[in-house]
């Protein structure tokens, strides 16, 4: 730092003093020169402000405080920022040691922690072997029992697959059968010459479909309803006592007309004649088949040719929509082979879940055993402590029985110096003995 006129800043202000002290020091140093060594230049008027004369000296002073004042702020600023490290330095010391006391603290509770659970490990893997071993002896039986049944279901397995290949020769049979028929029918019409030739032929085709795809409980023909009417066939659904009619009679006299049609007028009257007896069939099939309560919501009316049926939904769309808003179902064999395959598989899943209902009272079965199996090992376990603590008690009394033959003993060995010792004293040493 500058020194004027023999005066160090530095030197003046005492460390950590008044700063106030420190520039009046200053100031009159500072006077002192300027009246010393610059008397005569510095007393010169510079400029006049406000009426006031600013010499050359008091300018200089003023900048000369100006100087210290900001000299003043360094130092404030300094002296802060030091105690503000000295903080933050003990603070940090002071958490340092906080998480040095909390990590000892940790290690501790992790050395505690470590011992309880080998501790608990131990009895566990004692407790788990037992569980092991009782469960073992449980799934040996259990096995055992499962092992008979698959037996037995591998059994009625191979019978219901030799019943069901002899089906599917029938079935082939049948269908060979068939493919003969269709082979030698030339006309539709010379088969269905008549209602009663028509009712048959409707009737064979439909009940050969039934027969083949449904047990023989799962279907009647010619069943009689509430209203002494008799549907041609009736399937009963699992769950459900309501049965599904189906019904065989189809007017293939209009249909025969239609086709024999030669020109536009006979072929409209024929059309006419085929809406109105389809009319009728349908209405006739919901008011005595479907009984609320008593029969399913819809009815199924068997059309017995595939090409009749796609000529009614091809030229005849509102006959079927009718018959769909009155809940009777046109279905052709093919459609009526697909159906009852769907009642077949419902069939089937009804079983299915009969079997489940009795798989899952037998799981219930071997949790009740289970949990008395448990209740067993748990006595037999009170049982072992019982007897461990008898044999204790055995090994204490064997103990002294053997102290006590070891003082006969003893006794034996000193007879001929008890001989010469009073009768008093020997009973005192018997009894010390004792």
């Amino acid at each position: 730092m500058r020194t004027v006129n023999g005066f160090d800043p530095a030197r003046t202000a005492p460390a950590g003093g008044d700063a106030t002290e420190a520039c009046g020091g200053v100031l009159t140093s500072f006077a002192v020169g300027a009246e010393s060594g610059y008397n005569a230049p510095m007393n010169e008027v510079l400029l006049t402000f406000e009426g006031v004369a600013v010499t050359g000296t008091a300018a200089l002073l003023a900048g000369l405080a100006a100087v210290l004042v900001l000299l003043l702020a360094v130092l404030v600023a300094v002296i802060k920022a030091g105690r503000r490290r000295e903080w933050v330095a003990a603070a940090e010391a002071m958490r340092a040691e906080e998480i040095e006391e909390r990590m000892g603290e940790l290690a501790r509770i992790q050395a505690e922690t470590a011992g309880r659970l080998q501790a608990m490990g131990e009895v566990l893997s004692g407790r788990q072997a037992e569980l092991a071993r009782a469960v073992s002896e449980r799934l040996d039986s259990v096995s055992h029992r499962i092992g008979q049944s698959m037996e037995t279901t591998a059994r009625h397995t191979v019978d219901s697959l030799r019943q069901l290949h002899e089906r599917l020769a029938v079935i082939d049979t049948a269908q060979r059968n068939l493919t003969d028929l269709a082979s030698q029918v030339t006309s539709l019409r010379d088969v269905l010459a008549n209602k009663q030739a028509r009712g048959a032929f409707g009737q064979g085709r439909m009940e050969a479909i039934v027969k083949d795809g449904l047990p023989a409980n799962a279907f009647a023909f010619q069943y009689t309803l509430s209203n002494r009417t008799r549907p041609d066939c009736v399937v009963f659904l699992p769950g459900d006592e309501r049965p599904l009619v189906i019904d065989a009679k189809f007017p293939l006299e209009s249909v025969t007309a239609l086709r024999d049609a030669t020109t536009d007028e006979a072929r409209k009257a024929a059309g006419q004649r085929l809406r109105q007896d389809m009319n009728k069939h349908i209405s006739d099939i919901a008011e005595r088949y479907l009984i609320p309560g008593e029969t399913q919501d819809l009815a199924l009316m068997f059309v017995p040719s595939e090409s009749v049926y796609a000529e009614l939904h091809d030229g005849f769309d509102d006959i079927v929509q009718k018959a769909y808003r009155a809940r009777v179902i046109l279905v052709s064999p093919s459609l009526l082979m697909l159906a009852i395959q769907v009642m077949q598989q419902i069939l089937k899943d009804a079983r299915m879940r009969e079997a489940a209902q009795a798989i899952r009272t037998e799981v219930g079965h071997l949790m009740g055993d289970l949990g008395r199996l448990r209740e067993r090992v748990l006595k037999l376990q009170s049982h072992f402590g019982q007897a461990t603590e008898d044999v204790a008690q055995i090994m204490i009394s064997a103990d002294k029985i053997a102290k006590r033959g070891g003082r006969i003993e003893a006794l034996e060995f000193g007879e001929d110096e008890a001989k010469l010792v009073l009768p008093g004293a020997a009973a005192t040493s018997q009894q010390a003995a004792e």
